[in-house]
């Protein structure tokens, strides 16, 4: 089933003024899609039905299905501008995909069970080093999320990428470059060591 479809047509008229003519006057988003074995195409997007997408977490780790002119396309979203103060989407950037394609895309992290967590009851404090992770994997074995269990976490415990269990097939991006790479994705810090922490980063920042 396609989640997220959004319909797109051919974009002929090219430039900085006809983006803004699209944008202001037709209520569109110029965008373009690119990768595969085909030339780039630029396309053009009702706003309306953007903005019902980006507001879900999944559209931007999802594989998204292009109606282009009637014709399907799978892509993924690889760059998106907004409007500095409005609540406007001004250019999207789409890769094409197929099922075996290998993808490098940022996954969001859920942590679960914060409230349960062992360290908290003892009086400490989660801090998410990561909010999303980079994968490696086909496009059809995309994660929508990553999901991390912090429940067992005490005081001073860390989960590291090197911890979190992915589905086969899905590797982490950081992971194959060695274990120089294996950073800390939770802690969970003594309430007063990291108050202490935020104080020290705030005199630096002020110095």
């Amino acid at each position: 089933m396609d989640l997220f479809v959004l319909n797109a047509e051919l974009r002929s008229d090219m430039g900085k003024g006809a983006s803004r003519r699209l944008r202001r006057e037709a209520d569109k988003v110029p965008a373009i899609i690119y990768g595969g074995e085909q030339e780039p195409q630029p396309l053009v997007l009702e706003h309306n039905e953007v903005l019902q997408h980006v507001e879900h977490e999944a559209f931007y780790s999802h594989i998204l299905t292009l109606v282009i002119d009637g014709k399907k396309q799978k892509a993924i979203l690889k760059d998106m501008q907004r409007h500095p103060f409005k609540p406007k989407v001004t250019h999207m950037d789409f890769q094409r995909v197929s099922d075996k394609a290998i993808i490098h895309m940022q996954v969001p992290v859920h942590f679960i069970n914060e409230e349960s967590c062992v360290g908290v009851k003892a009086g400490g404090m989660i801090q998410h080093q990561m909010n999303t992770i980079e994968v490696v994997c086909a496009a059809k074995d995309l994660p929508e999320f990553i999901e991390v269990d912090v429940a067992a976490l005490d005081v001073n415990d860390v989960i590291h990428l090197s911890d979190i269990k992915l589905a086969k097939g899905v590797q982490i991006a950081d992971l194959l470059q060695g274990d120089d790479h294996d950073h800390a994705v939770v802690t969970v810090t003594r309430r007063g060591a990291a108050d202490a922490a935020d104080e020290s980063e705030e005199e630096g920042g002020e110095e």
